[in-house]
């Protein structure tokens, strides 16, 4: 299965539509896509193809696929990440640095926006997932703060 391709404008809709609407969680589905977008404490959006489960078929865990580890810090957006502020500069964080609740741990440049990403929650980096200055999709795992 590829990468799943969304239009940035439907999210940023969906997103502008909580803002309006005061929800906290709105989904929407068209075909084989279903997007849903929600708010809350360390804010998130997912999206996901709808797919039928298929007996016999084996579930993904975390140490397949680093999108199903609950330490993992996904893009919500797509662009290019950068793991420093500008070339030369240290990374904002490391594998194995500890880093704090919103310390930021990398940025993606979308739109020639720079958006700090941040940490979620207080952890570890374990794990690294891209590499500097590559471009990055949508609900694509980044990092892995445990």
């Amino acid at each position: 299965m590829g990468k799943l391709s969304i239009n940035p404008d439907v999210i940023r809709e969906l997103a502008s539509l909580l803002d309006e609407t005061n929800l906290t969680e709105i989904e929407w589905e068209e075909a084989d896509r279903r997007v849903r977008v929600s708010r809350g404490v360390g804010a998130h959006i997912i999206a996901a193809p709808t797919v039928a489960a298929v007996q016999g078929t084996p579930v993904a865990t975390a140490a397949d696929d680093p999108s199903k580890h609950t330490g993992a810090v996904k893009s919500p957006m797509v662009g290019t990440a950068y793991l420093s502020s500008e070339p030369g500069a240290a990374p904002f964080a490391k594998e194995g640095d500890t880093v704090s609740a919103g310390q930021t741990l990398l940025i993606i440049e979308a739109m020639k926006t720079m958006n700090p990403i941040t940490a979620p929650r207080a952890g570890v980096v374990t794990k690294i997932l891209i590499e500097d200055s590559m471009p990055v999709e949508f609900g694509e795992p980044l990092m892995i703060v445990e």
